[in-house]
């Protein structure tokens, strides 16, 4: 491995014990970096020299800037470790979806100097010292009981801590009204076995109550992207159907 120097992480979040445990056994630096299409397609990532800061996607690239606003109206902007809205402007933001004028005005907003933002749709917290971590998607938060809000990947980074998961995906599944509980899909390593209260005992030592999964499925594949990245509206449409046939 002494020919890796540094790989860049990119396209899904990069869990920090797969970050720690990449680094440990080549030896080399991997640093995660973020971006999607609407921006050409990076706006931040992490130092390469210094590694940077495990669990961020780093800064934001030069003459990019960017701001975290309130997930409700998307107007507030919000201070230092407060999870909301990212977004961004730079030389590297699109003008607009060809063709989709109101698509376009959903995401590209202009502020009262002018200044035009693209509202990325993840749910970001910033730093003091201007490192950005990305909580989850906007539209994966699952609404738990009594109005809390839970992320999936909040979910996703602590299963990925037990020894047996090789991969992991959560997604929030309706039980009654508008709330909702997780279900978790997981993979595990080859070679082993775990049950489901194992997995769901493991969780309720490391997250709050209401963060919990409800549901466990095991899987021999998780369904992907051409990059390797778990698409969890897939399993979303599999529950819809599941519940619609029920």
């Amino acid at each position: 491995m002494k020919s890796i120097k540094v790989c860049i992480s990119g396209a899904a979040g990069l869990p920090p014990e797969v970050q720690e445990e990449f680094q440990r056994i080549t030896g080399s630096k991997l640093v995660e970096g973020y971006g999607l299409s609407e921006a050409s397609p990076v706006t931040h990532a992490n130092p390469i020299r210094s590694g940077g800061r495990i669990g961020t996607i780093g800064v934001p690239f030069p003459d990019t800037d960017c701001k975290i606003v309130d997930a409700d109206t998307e107007t507030e902007i919000l201070g230092p470790d407060e999870p909301g809205v990212l977004c961004v402007n730079g030389p590297q933001v699109m003008k607009g979806y060809w063709g989709m004028p109101t698509e376009t005005a959903n995401v590209l907003r202009q502020d009262e100097t002018g200044k035009v933002w693209l509202h990325t749709g993840d749910v970001a917290v910033m730093s003091e010292d201007g490192y950005f971590r990305i909580v989850d998607r906007k539209k994966d938060m699952i609404l738990a009981a009594g109005g809390f809000n839970v992320y999936p990947r909040e979910i996703e980074d602590v299963l990925y801590e037990h020894p047996k998961v090789m991969e992991a995906a959560a997604i929030g599944v309706p039980v009654g009204g508008s709330d909702q509980r997780a279900k978790v899909f997981i993979v595990l390593r080859p070679g082993e076995t775990a049950t489901e209260e194992e997995i769901l005992e493991f969780c309720r030592e490391r997250l709050a109550k209401y963060k919990v999964p409800k549901y466990v499925e095991f899987r021999e594949d998780l369904p992907k992207t051409m990059v390797g990245k778990i698409l969890r509206r897939e399993l979303m449409e599999e529950e819809k159907k599941k519940q619609a046939g029920a």
